[in-house]
C-alpha cells in the first residue's frame, strides 16, 4: 500500500523511541568520540562509514562499517557507499506500521533509531578559493539523502546534523530514548540544513556561469549593471508564528534573516513589555525606526498604517532632547497619533516616558531605555509593546520586495551622501539658516511619506503631511488642512516634481514661504514662474524620494 492508503488506525503510537541502532557519518568530527562512547556504553549498535568508522574504531569503540551491512564495497572513489536498500530501508521504514515491520524482517534489514550526519565541507571549500572539480567533489549526495530520509521518518528516527545537539541525544539515551516532539524539532533543523546546503551549491553554480547575460537581458542591461548578482540567496529562519496577518483571516509568520543578507533590525529587537507583536506592528515599527534613524540629531517618528503622522528632531538647546522631539512630533497630528507606533533614535528618557503616559500608543521602539523610564512604562502601560533595538542595528544593503513570480531588488533610499551643495535655487531669495535648516529637515523627512508625498515643516518638526494620494494637488491640500493655522511661514518638501503649478499654488495660498522639490518636470518653467510671482523661495534637488 502507498502511504495515502493507510488509515489512522493502522499507525501504532510511538512517543519515546529507544535507541538500539545508530548510523553515523560525519565530516565535522567535533564531539564524535564522546557521542560514540555514550552510545556504545548504552548498548547501541553503531554503523558508520569511511573516516568516521576509522575514528570511532581508533578510540576503541566497536563499530560496523556500511560495507559489512550492504555487502557492496564503496565504489567510484567513495561516490557510492550508502545509497543501498540495506541502509535506506532501515531509514525509511515506518515502524508504527505492522506491514513495514514485517517487510524489514523478510528483507533482513534492521531499522535505525538514530542518524548522525553532517555533510561534506562544500561551503568552506568554496571559501578557501578552490575551483572546478575540487569544489564539485565536495557536493555531498549520500549525506543529504540519508538526512532527508531520516527527517521524513522522524516518527521513528532522531536525525542530528549539528554536533551541539549531541549532549541532548546523550541525555535522551539515559532517559530511555528520544521523544516525538524532540524528533520533530530535529527533523525541521535537518531539512533547514540540507536546504542551506543546496542553496550554497546552486549559488556556486550560478556564479560559475561564464556570461553575465541572461536570455531576457539586452547587452545594454548587462553593461549598466552596477553589481547586482545573477542570483540571490534569501536565507531565513522562522522566528515566530503570528496571530494573523494584515487581517484576521490571513495567516502570518515572521522570519529572521540569516546568511549574506542578515543584519540586526526589528526582527532581532527585544520585547520588554506588552503582547506579542502583530504583522501590522512589525510593518509600522520598521517604518518608524527607518524614519527616526534617517536623522543624525535626536529624532522621533510616529507612524500609523506605514505613514508618518509626526516627525521631529530635538530643538537646539533642549534640556531633554528626545522628550522634546517626541512632543514636537506628537503635535503634528495628535488625532492620527492615537494608536500609533513611536520610534526614537536615542535612549528613551524619563521625560519621554512621562509624555507617553496619557497617549495611547501601540508600540514604542528605541535603542535603549533609562531604567526608571522603562520601569514606569511597564508599570503604567501594561499593553504597550516596548521594543529595544539590538546594539548593532543597521539597514540592509539591498531591499527585497516580492512580486508575483519573483522579487525586486534595490539599494535603500538613504542620505549617506546627503549635501545641499547640489541644490539649485530657482526662485526667491536665499533663505536664512533657520529656514534652510527646516528645508533640510523637510527633505529628509519626506522620504518616509508614501507617494505622492508633501510634508510641511517648521522649527525642525513636521506640522502637516499629505500622503498616498493619486495626484499631488490632493496631497498638498491634505498637508495644508492638517497643518491648519501653523502653515503660515512654514516650509514644504515634495517627494517628486510638481507636474503643474496648481499643487504649488495650494501651498503658496496657504502661506508656505519656501519649498524644496526635485524639479525636472517638462513644465518646470511654469512652476518656477508661479513661485517667482509669489516671491517664494524654491530649490530643486535634482533627485526624488518616491516611496511606494
Amino acid at each position: 500500500m502507498s502511504g495515502s492508503e493507510y488509515t489512522p488506525a493502522d499507525y501504532r503510537h510511538r512517543d519515546r523511541v529507544a535507541i538500539k541502532r545508530a548510523l553515523i557519518s560525519v565530516s565535522d568530527k567535533t564531539g564524535l568520540i564522546e557521542l560514540a562512547t555514550a552510545l556504545s556504553s548504552g548498548g547501541v549498535s553503531i554503523v558508520s562509514t569511511g573516516s568516521t568508522a576509522s575514528a570511532i574504531r581508533a578510540a576503541g569503540i566497536g563499530v560496523t562499517e556500511v560495507v559489512e551491512v550492504t555487502g557492496f564495497a564503496e565504489a567510484l572513489d567513495g561516490r557510492v557507499k550508502t545509497l543501498h536498500p540495506k541502509i535506506h530501508g532501515g531509514l525509511l521504514a515506518d515502524m508504527r506500521l505492522v506491514n513495514h515491520e514485517e517487510q524489514l524482517r523478510e528483507l533482513e534489514i534492521e531499522p535505525f533509531e538514530l542518524v548522525v550526519v553532517n555533510l561534506y565541507p562544500f561551503v568552506s571549500t568554496v571559501a578557501s578559493g578552490a575551483k572546478g572539480d575540487a569544489v564539485v567533489d565536495q557536493i555531498d549526495i549520500g549525506g543529504p539523502a540519508m538526512v532527508r530520509a531520516a527527517a521524513k521518518n522522524y516518527a521513528n528516527i532522531a536525525i542530528v546534523v549539528d554536533p551541539s545537539r549531541y549532549s541532548e541525544i546523550i541525555s535522551s539515551l539515559q532517559e530511555g530514548g528520544t521523544l516525538l516532539a524532540q524528533r520533530r524539532e530535529l527533523a525541521a533543523l535537518a531539512f533547514t540544513h540540507t536546504s542551506r546546503y543546496d542553496t550554497a551549491v546552486a549559488s556556486w553554480f550560478a556564479d560559475e556561469v561564464e556570461s553575465n547575460a541572461l536570455p531576457n537581458q539586452s547587452k545594454e542591461t548587462v553593461l549598466k549593471n552596477p553589481g547586482f548578482s545573477q542570483g540571490i540567496k534569501i536565507e531565513a529562519e522562522l522566528l515566530n508564528v503570528l496571530r494573523y496577518g494584515e487581517n484576521s483571516h490571513q495567516a502570518a509568520a515572521i522570519y529572521r534573516n540569516k546568511g549574506s543578507l542578515a543584519v540586526s533590525g526589528i526582527a532581532q529587537a527585544k520585547l520588554h513589555n506588552g503582547k506579542e507583536m502583530s504583522y501590522n506592528n512589525y510593518v509600522d515599527a520598521d517604518a518608524a525606526v527607518r524614519t527616526a534613524f534617517d536623522f543624525d540629531e535626536p529624532a522621533v517618528a510616529i507612524i500609523k498604517h506605514a505613514n508618518p503622522c509626526g516627525i521631529a528632531v530635538a530643538p537646539i538647546g533642549a534640556e531633554d532632547p528626545i522628550a522634546a522631539a517626541h512632543s514636537a512630533a506628537f503635535l503634528c497630528d495628535s488625532v492620527s497619533a492615537f494608536g500609533g507606533v513611536v520610534a526614537a533614535n536615542r535612549t528613551v528618557t524619563m521625560g519621554m516616558a512621562l509624555n507617553l503616559l496619557d497617549i495611547f500608543t501601540e508600540v514604542l521602539i528605541a535603542p535603549g531605555y533609562e531604567l526608571e523610564a522603562l520601569r514606569l512604562l511597564i508599570d503604567r502601560k501594561k499593553n504597550l509593546r516596548i521594543l529595544e533595538l539590538p546594539k548593532n542595528y543597521s539597514r540592509e544593503a539591498q531591499e527585497v520586495k516580492q512580486i508575483s513570480g519573483g522579487f525586486l531588488i534595490q539599494e535603500p533610499d538613504t542620505f549617506m551622501n546627503f549635501s545641499t551643495t547640489d541644490w539649485k535655487l530657482v526662485s526667491g531669495a536665499k533663505p536664512d539658516e533657520k529656514v534652510m535648516a527646516d528645508l533640510v529637515f523637510a527633505w529628509r523627512a519626506v522620504r518616509a511619506v508614501k507617494s505622492n508625498g508633501i510634508l510641511l515643516a517648521k522649527d525642525g518638526a513636521s506640522i502637516g503631511i499629505g500622503m498616498g494620494q493619486v495626484n499631488r494637488v490632493d496631497s498638498c491640500k491634505l498637508a495644508v488642512s492638517r497643518g491648519d493655522l501653523r502653515v503660515q511661514g512654514s516650509v514644504a518638501a515634495s517627494d517628486a516634481f510638481f507636474p503643474f503649478a496648481d499643487g504649488l499654488q495650494v501651498l503658496i495660498d496657504a502661506g508656505v514661504k519656501a519649498v524644496v522639490q526635485p524639479g525636472e518636470s517638462v513644465r518646470d518653467e511654469e512652476v518656477i514662474a508661479a513661485a517667482k510671482e509669489a516671491k517664494l523661495t524654491m530649490f530643486f534637488t535634482g533627485e526624488r524620494h518616491f516611496y511606494h
